[in-house]
C-alpha cells in the first residue's frame, strides 16, 4: 500500500512539474517550430546528449500519459531525419507505453478486479485468447488514443511482453507516417493535416487485416480436417442425435420444431441415464426414505413415534412405477408425434456426414446428415481397485435392478465416494434400515461446498444414522470366511470393514467408446473436446451433455443442446456460444443444499473483496410451522454492493427455493430488488427476502438515519 501511495505522488508530482514548466507549451505545433532552430544549435554541440535527453523524456511523457506524443513524433523526424527519427521515436513510444501498461496494472487491475470479477474474468478470457491480435489492431487505427490503449490493457491479464513487441510493431506505421511528416516541419500546419481520411482507412483496414488472416486460417484448417472425406452431395437427413438423454431429447425436439429432418438413435432405454437409473429413481428412494424418517420423530408433530413397517421389495416397487409414469414423456411414441424419428440401435460414425446404425432387430442402417450431435451421456465410473470385482459391487445404475426382489435393504452397506450421489443414497438407505458406512478419501464430504456447508451435510447424515469416514483411503475388497470386506487406510493404519453390498459413488466418465470417434481423430482423453459453439474437431459434429460436460447436470445437458441444435441447424448463418455463467445445482440430502455462482471459497481462491449476507432458517415462520427450521441463506455479494455473485441454500426445500435467485442473477437483479417484490406469508421464499433484508440493515445509511432522528425528535417538540 505504502509503495502504491508512493508511486501515485511520484506520477502526481511529475505531471504537476510538466504543467509548471510549461513543458505542455513547448509540445505543441507552434512551440516546437519555435524551438527547432534552438533544439539544433544543441545537436550540433551534443549530439548523443540531444539524442538521450529527447529518447528519455519521449518515455517519461509516453509513461505518464501527457499531451504531446504526437509533437515529439514530429519532433523526431525533424531533429533526426526519417530512419534515426524513426528509430528513436519507435523504441522511446513502446518502453513509455508499456511503464504505462505496468503502472495501470500495478494500481488498477487488483481494484477493478475485486469490484468487476466477472466482466474482468470474460475480459481476460478473450484477451488469452486474441489479446494480440486486439491490441495490433488498436495499435494500427489512429482513431484510439494510444495512451487509453495503454491503460486500459493494463487492467487485463495481457501479458507485458506480449504488449511491448505488438505495440513495437502495431506502432510502427503510424510512427513512420508523423516522422516522415516530421521531416517536413515548416509545411505542417495541423495535426489534423497529417492523417487524411483516406490513411485512416488503410490503417483501419491493415489493423482487421491480421483477424480477418486468423479467420481464414481457421477456416482452412477446419477444411483440412475433411481432405480424407467425401462430402455427399445430399444428405438424408438435416440432423442426427446419437443418445436419447436429456441432452439428445432436447436437441431433436427443437429440431423438429423448427421443421427440420431429424433421427434420435438410441440403443437402451428412452430418457437416459436421468430418468431410468439417475435422478428420478434416486429422489422416489429419498423421498420413501423421508416418510420413513418422519415416522420415527412423529413427536416433532405432535404425533406418536412409530417404526415405519414396510417391504423395501415394494419401495424399488414404487420406483419402477414412477419411472413407469414419467416415461411416456421421453417414449418413441411421443418423439415420433412431435416429428423426431426414433431408431433404437448403435450409431457408429463411418465418416464425419455419414452414421452407420445397428438397430436392435438385427438390421442396419446408414444415414448421413448436415450436422451430428453426440449426446451419449456419461456411466459411474468404477475404480481400479483390488478385488473388487471378485467381491461385487453395485452402481448408481445398476442398483435399481439388482435390488428389485429384495424384502429388506442390505443389512450392511458401504458407500465409497462422499459427493453428492454417495451423499445422498447413503442418507436414503440408512433411514431405510441399513447399516451404512461412506468413505471419502478427502477430508471432507462434498468439498466442492463450503466446509461449513460439508460440515452440516455430515452432521444430518450422521444424525441419519450414516457412519462416515473421511480422510479414509480404500486399497483393497476380499473375502474372509465367506465375508465381504473393503480395507482402507487412515493414519498409515489398515481398517477392514465388513459388508453385504458395496456402492460406488466416486463419480462418473463420458461414455465416448464404440462410436468410431477414435478413427475421426475426435479428441476423447475424458470428454469429447469441443469449443465455445459445442462443435467437435470437425464443425459440423457437436457434443452435449455430460458426455462433454463441464457440468454433468441434467439441466445443463437440456441448456447445452439449445446451442448443439441451433448452431447445428443454423450455424452457417449464426452461431452462439453457450452461456455458463449462472448455473444452479442441488443436492438432495435432507435437508437440501442449492447453489449458485460463487460459494465462500470459491470466492477467497479468486480473490474477489466479497462481503457475506445470511440469514437462517430458525426464524423463517414456515420452516418452524413444519419442525424442519435447520438451515440457511448465504448470499456473496461485492463489498457494499447489492449484486448477487452467488448462493448457497442449505433447507428443506432449498432446490425449490433457490430459482429466484437463479433468475436475479441472470438478468443482473441485486439483493434490493429482491425485497421490493411481495413473497407470499407463510412461504419458504420468504426467507430470500429476508436474506435480502438482512444485506439492507447490514448497509443502512446511520448519517442519514441520525439525521431523521434529530429531526423527529424535533417535531416532537
Amino acid at each position: 500500500m505504502i509503495k502504491r501511495i508512493f508511486l501515485i505522488l511520484l506520477i502526481l508530482i511529475l505531471a504537476a512539474s510538466f504543467f509548471y514548466f510549461d513543458l505542455n507549451q513547448l509540445l505543441t505545433l507552434d512551440g516546437l517550430k519555435g524551438s527547432m532552430a534552438q533544439f539544433n544549435d544543441y545537436k550540433a554541440q551534443s549530439p548523443l546528449l540531444i539524442i538521450g535527453g529527447f529518447f528519455l523524456l519521449y518515455v517519461v511523457v509516453t509513461a505518464l500519459s501527457l499531451p504531446g506524443a504526437a509533437i515529439l513524433t514530429l519532433a523526431a523526424g525533424a531533429l533526426f531525419g526519417l530512419w534515426q527519427g524513426l528509430l528513436v521515436a519507435s523504441f522511446a513510444s513502446s518502453i513509455g507505453a508499456t511503464l504505462a501498461f505496468l503502472t495501470s496494472r500495478y494500481l488498477l487491475r487488483d481494484t477493478i478486479k475485486q469490484r468487476f470479477p466477472e466482466r474482468l474474468a470474460a475480459i481476460d478470457a478473450g484477451v488469452e485468447k486474441e489479446g494480440g491480435f486486439y491490441l495490433f489492431t488498436l495499435r494500427l487505427v489512429p482513431i484510439f488514443p494510444f495512451f487509453l490503449i495503454n491503460l486500459l490493457m493494463g487492467v487485463t491479464a495481457i501479458k507485458a511482453r506480449t504488449f511491448y513487441w505488438v505495440s513495437q510493431v502495431g506502432m510502427l506505421a503510424g510512427t513512420f507516417v508523423f516522422v516522415n511528416a516530421g521531416t517536413q516541419l515548416a509545411q505542417i500546419d495541423s495535426l489534423s493535416g497529417i492523417l487524411s481520411f483516406n490513411l485512416i482507412v488503410s490503417f483501419a483496414l491493415l489493423g482487421f487485416f491480421p483477424l480477418i488472416a486468423k479467420g481464414i486460417l481457421n477456416m482452412l484448417k477446419k477444411r483440412r480436417v475433411y481432405k480424407n472425406y467425401s462430402k455427399p452431395k445430399k444428405f438424408d437427413r438435416n440432423m442426427i442425435v446419437i443418445g436419447a438423454g436429456a441432452g439428445g431429447l432436447v436437441t431433436s425436439y427443437i429440431a423438429a420444431t423448427v421443421r427440420a429432418k431429424v433421427t434420435l438413435i438410441e440403443a437402451g432405454e428412452m430418457g437416459g441415464d436421468c430418468l431410468n437409473y439417475g435422478c428420478v429413481p434416486s429422489k422416489a428412494l429419498i423421498k420413501s426414505a423421508k416418510v420413513a424418517e418422519q415416522m420415527r420423530h412423529a413427536e416433532r408433530y405432535g404425533l406418536d413415534n412409530t417404526p415405519p413397517e414396510f417391504s423395501f421389495k415394494n419401495v424399488m416397487s414404487r420406483i419402477h412405477k414412477v419411472i413407469a409414469d414419467i416415461a411416456p414423456n421421453d417414449s418413441v411414441e411421443r418423439y415420433t408425434d412431435l416429428g423426431v424419428e426414433v431408431l433404437k440401435g448403435y450409431a457408429k460414425f463411418i465418416d464425419p456426414w455419414t452414421v452407420e446404425i445397428a438397430l436392435n432387430d438385427g438390421g442396419t442402417q446408414t444415414l448421413t446428415a448436415r450436422s451430428i450431435v453426440i449426446a451419449t451421456g456419461a456411466r459411474p465410473f468404477v475404480p481400479d481397485l483390488p478385488g473388487l470385482e471378485e467381491t461385487g459391487y453395485v452402481t448408481s445404475d445398476t442398483i435399481w435392478n439388482k435390488f428389485t426382489e429384495l424384502e429388506e435393504a442390505p443389512k450392511k452397506l458401504v458407500v465409497l465416494g462422499g459427493g453428492p450421489i454417495g451423499s445422498e443414497l447413503a442418507q436414503a438407505f440408512a433411514r431405510l434400515g441399513s447399516n451404512v458406512t461412506q468413505i471419502e478419501r478427502g477430508a471432507r464430504l462434498m468439498k466442492k461446498e463450503d466446509v461449513e456447508v460439508s460440515e452440516f451435510a455430515e452432521k444430518v447424515l450422521v444424525e441419519s444414522g450414516v457412519n462416515v469416514l473421511t480422510s479414509h483411503q480404500a486399497i483393497r475388497c476380499e473375502i474372509r470366511d465367506d465375508k465381504k470386506y473393503i480395507v482402507v487406510k487412515h493414519n498409515e493404519a489398515e481398517i477392514a470393514i465388513e459388508y453385504d453390498e458395496l456402492l460406488c459413488a466416486v463419480g462418473r466418465s463420458a461414455r465416448l467408446e464404440g462410436y468410431g470417434l477414435e478413427a475421426l481423430g475426435v479428441e476423447t482423453e475424458r470428454t469429447i473436446e469441443t469449443d465455445d459453439y459445442l462443435e467437435t474437431l470437425y464443425p459440423n459434429i457437436y457434443a452435449a451433455g455430460d458426455v462433454v460436460g463441464p457440468y454433468q447436470f441434467t439441466h445443463v445437458a437440456s441448456h447445452q443442446a439449445w446451442y448443439a441444435a441451433v448452431n447445428g441447424l443454423f450455424g452457417h448463418l449464426k452461431k452462439f456460444k453457450v452461456d455458463y455463467r449462472v448455473i444452479p445445482w442441488t443436492t438432495f440430502i435432507d435437508p437440501e443444499v442449492a447453489r449458485v455462482g460463487l460459494n465462500e471459497q470459491e470466492a477467497v481462491e479468486k480473490g474477489i473483496d466479497f462481503e457475506i449476507t445470511r440469514y437462517d432458517f430458525k426464524d423463517l415462520d414456515r420452516a418452524v410451522t413444519e419442525s424442519v427450521n435447520d438451515g440457511f441463506i448465504k448470499v456473496i455479494t461485492p463489498k457494499g454492493k447489492d449484486k448477487i455473485l452467488g448462493v448457497t441454500i442449505v433447507a428443506a426445500h432449498a432446490g425449490d427455493i433457490m430459482p429466484e435467485f437463479i433468475l436475479a442473477m441472470k438478468h443482473g437483479l441485486g439483493l434490493n430488488k429482491i425485497l421490493g417484490t411481495i413473497h407470499m406469508y407463510p412461504t419458504w421464499a420468504e426467507g430470500n427476502k429476508y436474506a435480502a433484508g438482512e444485506w439492507k440493515r447490514n448497509h443502512a445509511p446511520e448519517t442519514v438515519l441520525n439525521w431523521l432522528e434529530k429531526y423527529h425528535t424535533w417535531r416532537r417538540g
